[in-house]
């Protein structure tokens, strides 16, 4: 484990600083465990968006169906305890090994790279929040479990799924000129006609305004997600939940600029400081520690909430 171990966290801290930090808020087994799953999640991103630890752009022959094809074979073989010979996919038969893991999470991870590679349309705001789930809430209740959540206990995987969608919109707002210009669309049809734009010109510069309308409707909902989430972690240890929390906040901040930003906030890519992160990380410890009393179980119900469906995938 050792040698996928080091290699894992050389991915994270080249991948992703907010996760890298996050992730330090672990004890040492459950820092391990999310992350050797962060290192397969990228791998798998970067090899569908051609890219090199979320950055640069990677040159393949395959495409990116083949690609997906292959990213899912690999995976199912990880998860039969066959992993090929490549860190990620060891990483990945490590982390379900260690906390008995249900299989369908890390596919359902592989179906929302299916959604995109597929070019799936998105029509009503009920297609956004599935794609969100299959690219984030997934890996939401995956790291409950790594955190000690047990695979039966749905209602905090709920929550889990909650802050992964909380996320993912929050991603959506802030990159939608980005992914626009990679002819990526997860705005729905519906949300654009509401505002008199269309796909085919929703994203040109004169359109910023109705835009900008769109993108503070992407956060509200992101910031109803969140709330939810908060009602997870009395479930979690409190080094978990101060992770949790403060990851949270993070994400959450970043949404926020883009909404109170207005149009101007779509024309460059809004980051938030280092300063801002370890305030935010100083923010959330008192309320990991009075989690239980702020957001006690079993919290609000979850009603005109998107919930994802039980079962297994094949």
């Amino acid at each position: 484990m050792t040698a996928v171990i080091h290699a894992a966290r050389a991915s994270i801290a080249l991948g992703s600083k907010s996760f890298a930090l996050a992730s330090r808020l672990f004890d040492q087994r459950t820092r391990d465990l999310a992350t050797l799953l962060y290192a397969w999640c990228r791998h798998a991103d970067d090899i569908i968006d051609g890219q090199a630890s979320g950055h640069g752009i990677v040159e393949y022959v395959a495409t990116p169906a083949e690609r997906l094809a292959a990213l899912e074979a690999d995976t199912r073989s990880a998860l039969a305890g066959m992993p090929p010979d490549s860190m990620p996919f060891q990483a990945l038969a490590q982390v379900v090994e260690a906390t008995n893991m249900p299989l369908r999470y890390p596919l359902d991870l592989i179906e929302g790279f299916r959604i995109d590679v597929e070019e799936r349309p998105f029509v009503t705001f009920d297609d956004t929040l599935t794609y969100c789930y299959h690219v984030a809430g997934c890996v939401g209740v995956m790291m409950a479990i790594v955190m000690g959540v047990s695979p039966d206990d749905r209602e905090t995987l709920d929550r889990a799924s909650d802050q992964g969608i909380a996320f993912q919109l929050n991603n959506i707002a802030r990159d939608v000129i980005e992914d626009a210009m990679n002819s990526r669309r997860y705005i729905p049809d519906d949300w654009l006609a509401e505002v008199g734009l269309t796909p085919a010109h929703y994203s040109f510069p004169k359109h910023r305004r109705q835009l900008a309308r769109l993108v503070t409707r992407l956060v509200d909902e992101a910031e109803r997600y969140e709330a939810s989430a908060r009602y997870g972690t009395a479930a979690l240890s409190t080094r978990s939940a101060w992770a949790v929390l403060a990851a949270s906040r993070i994400y959450g901040d970043i949404g926020r600029l883009v909404r109170d930003g207005g149009a101007e906030a779509l024309e460059n890519r809004v980051v938030t400081s280092r300063a801002a992160k370890l305030k935010a990380v100083i923010a959330s410890y008192p309320q990991a520690l009075s989690r239980a009393k702020s957001w006690p179980r079993p919290g609000p119900s979850r009603d005109g909430l998107w919930s994802f469906p039980s079962g297994v995938l094949p």
